[in-house]
């Protein structure tokens, strides 16, 4: 992740531009040539790379962020305090956060998946995790710190595979992450929806606030991005997000981006950007 004082580009994120300059004076196929659509795919994602793992932007809006977040926090435990009765039996509180592009920065991963022309691949992912040396995002070990302090549990609810526990635990751990156990680590078993997972916690928390890069880290429903690309149902939530969610950034992957390019072969997934490319130009 960003270093304070060093916003350089990643090396990596340099050779792939280099790569793709390369491919447009050659026929020999490279990333980003048009003899291969994965690696053109790829491509795609570049600047969105380059913004999340190098600007001074992200870094500041993720501190801005878990900033906010943290005031959110302290609204939410008074209003629930001042909810109970003086005699009511009390719940534990629980803070609840996705962990990739959340917590942990995976940027090293998109960058290397660009460089060598891939799009996701499940076994490029494992290795990458397996090596638990993501670095923590900008503000989020204070931010969690400071929950814990409240007396906040900290449940991390992840699309990560069940195999990566280990790893990811030892990353979370290294990182002085709080609740960095078995107990608190929620992966995903079959669906990628979260929805049951988030209720396992508020059959036994107060759930205070949760954080994460997607809409679905709040509510499945932002899933269907059918209508107005999901606008509506931000609006028909608004009160709720504006309560008890912090959204943080994350242009390199997500639902917004799956529902221009559709499920399909590589090809056919570069074919629909560059129809809607076309559909929304001037």
């Amino acid at each position: 992740m960003i270093n304070g004082m060093n916003m350089r580009p990643h090396p990596l994120i340099l050779a792939a531009l280099a790569a793709l300059f390369t491919a447009c004076s050659t026929t020999r196929p490279t990333a980003g040539s048009s003899n291969d659509p994965q690696a053109r795919l790829a491509a795609h994602g570049i600047d969105a790379v380059l913004w999340q793992n190098a600007s001074a932007e992200v870094y500041w809006i993720y501190q801005q962020a878990y900033e906010h977040a943290l005031i959110k926090l302290v609204g939410n435990i008074a209003a629930l305090n001042n909810s109970y009765a003086d005699d009511a039996p009390r719940r534990p509180m629980a803070v609840i956060v996705d962990i990739d592009e959340t917590v942990l920065d995976n940027s090293p991963y998109q960058i290397t998946a660009i460089r060598r022309g891939r799009t996701f691949n499940k076994q490029d992912w494992k290795d990458w995790t397996d090596r638990g040396i993501a670095k923590a995002s900008p503000g989020a070990v204070d931010f969690l710190r400071n929950a814990a302090a409240a007396r906040c549990e900290v449940f991390y609810i992840t699309n990560r595979d069940t195999s990566e526990r280990r790893s990811t635990l030892r990353n979370l751990a290294d990182l002085g992450f709080p609740d960095a156990d078995d107990a608190h680590l929620l992966l995903m078993s079959g669906s990628g929806d979260k929805t049951a997972r988030r209720a396992t916690v508020a059959a036994t928390h107060d759930v205070v606030l949760l954080v994460g890069d997607q809409l679905t880290d709040f509510d499945e429903r932002f899933a269907d991005r059918g209508v107005d690309h999901g606008r509506r149902t931000v609006d028909q939530l608004a009160d709720s997000l504006h309560r008890f969610f912090v959204l943080l950034p994350n242009p390199m992957y997500g639902a917004y981006r799956d529902v221009v390019r559709g499920k399909g072969s590589d090809a056919e997934r570069h074919d629909k950007v560059m129809r809607w490319i076309e559909e929304n130009s001037y």
